[in-house]
């Protein structure tokens, strides 16, 4: 077995079910980026003294996973901020999107890569327009993202045109492609409330042609599906009937949902995207963490748009899904630092139907974070219970402590600073253009 680097460090978090904390632990890198090895040092295989090496002194773990983004939105950052979503989305956003040209795309989706790197956040599912863009986008940066182009049944949409283009896309480049597999191609039906039935089976069935994740907003706010519920009853019982819960559904926000929407999620295998910031922003609701997480029901965490969040810090999510969770059962044990940081990572790649990133394993793409262990929020050090460094990793480090990141074997940080691109470059770009859309 070809090894090409070795990490060693005091502490890896594999993000094994049982969220194991290794001390003086290992990950060895292959050739082609993927792990070849995760466990003690001391039981580590053999390798040759000229294999480069690298000696952390703080945490080793799997890069975030962000379920549910439109980074993009970079660009439209504080605009109507304090409208209830509707509003914000047919009277700012939607307007501002339209005047949207595709290089705006790749600067906005560029500045969101930085953002989410620098913040150890290496994967993201994106629904957006231009998703050429923002595909050449997550390439120059060297993020993994999982793109789904949104379309709408709406004035000047064309949602056929739209289905069959990714279809085509999928058929020519493949459903994962580029250096790393870092980009996987999904659809993007918007939601329920702006296309019709007919254009919900048609996802259904092109998908599952091709074995591609279906990406849709599902009954994120009481006023926004009340013609669905109408009609078919909820949101996951329309998808049910149109066909979308046979394949690989992700339900971005899922805050309004029956005892019997969650069955139907749980027995179908669909993922769910958990957007706490979001919510709270724009007084969506609370979602039903626990109980969906009661019926094993695959949630990861999801930012939504940095315009309705207002940042794409998928730590701070975590904090919020702990709080709220516990808040809204009062139980303090509802969510814990480990759930939380298992949700973040494995949990996420579990929601968007991977199994190949997430978790630090044999076979898994070497997508790491070096967390910092020199500030404050780990003044007792790293010799403590294992419950206590989760806890002050999760409630107090987060991605003020994120210091060097790897996708694929390949450093996009370090000490901080990402490297593939100019960060002050993208951000004096990202300024121009959103001054424009603005």
């Amino acid at each position: 077995m070809t090894v090409t680097r070795r990490f060693s460090a005091p502490v890896v978090l594999p993000a094994d079910p049982a969220c194991s904390v290794l001390r003086d632990a290992v990950v060895d890198v292959g050739p082609d980026g993927r792990i070849t090895y995760c466990g003690a040092a001391a039981a580590a295989p053999s390798i040759p003294d000229d294999i480069p090496r690298s000696s952390l002194s703080g945490i080793l773990a799997p890069g975030l996973v962000n379920a549910h983004a439109h980074s993009p939105m970079t660009l439209l950052r504080g605009l109507g901020g304090d409208l209830p979503l509707l509003a914000w989305l047919q009277d700012v956003i939607w307007p501002a999107e339209a005047r949207m040209q595709p290089q705006d795309a790749h600067t906005g989706m560029l500045l969101g890569c930085v953002e989410m790197l620098r913040y150890g956040v290496t994967t993201s599912a994106e629904m957006y327009a231009h998703a050429e863009h923002v595909v050449d986008a997550a390439l120059e940066a060297g993020s993994r993202v999982l793109v789904a182009p949104a379309y709408f049944d709406r004035p000047g949409g064309d949602w056929r045109g739209d289905l069959a283009a990714i279809g085509k896309w999928i058929d020519a480049d493949g459903l994962r492609f580029g250096p790393g597999d870092r980009i996987e191609l999904c659809y993007g039906p918007h939601s329920a409330y702006t296309l019709p039935p007919e254009a919900l089976h048609a996802t259904a069935e092109e998908a599952a042609q091709r074995g591609a994740l279906v990406h849709i907003h599902v009954a994120e706010t009481l006023a926004e599906d009340v013609a669905q519920r109408e009609q078919h009853g909820s949101v996951p019982q329309l998808l049910r009937t149109s066909g979308l819960l046979d394949g690989r559904l992700l339900a971005a926000h899922a805050v309004h949902l029956s005892d019997s929407d969650i069955r139907l999620l749980a027995e179908s295998g669909a993922g769910v995207a958990h957007c706490p910031g979001s919510n709270a922003k724009l007084a969506s609701g609370t979602a039903a963490l626990h109980a969906l997480r009661a019926a094993s029901v695959p949630v990861g965490l999801g930012t939504d748009g940095p315009a309705s969040n207002d940042d794409l810090d998928l730590w701070e999510e975590a904090r919020l899904a702990m709080m709220f969770c516990r808040l809204s059962t009062a139980d303090p044990l509802a969510l814990t630092a480990q759930d939380a940081f298992l949700m973040a990572t494995s949990g996420g790649a579990a929601a968007l139907g991977r199994t190949d990133i997430g978790s630090l394993r044999t076979g898994n793409w070497a997508d790491m974070v070096h967390i910092a262990v020199d500030g404050p929020h780990f003044a007792a050090g790293l010799d403590v219970a294992d419950g206590q460094l989760l806890a002050n990793l999760m409630w107090a480090a987060g991605s003020r402590a994120v210091n060097d990141v790897w996708v694929a074997g390949e450093a996009v940080v370090v000490n901080g600073e990402t490297v593939r691109v100019d960060r002050i470059a993208v951000q004096r770009a990202a300024g121009e253009a959103a001054a424009r859309l603005g």
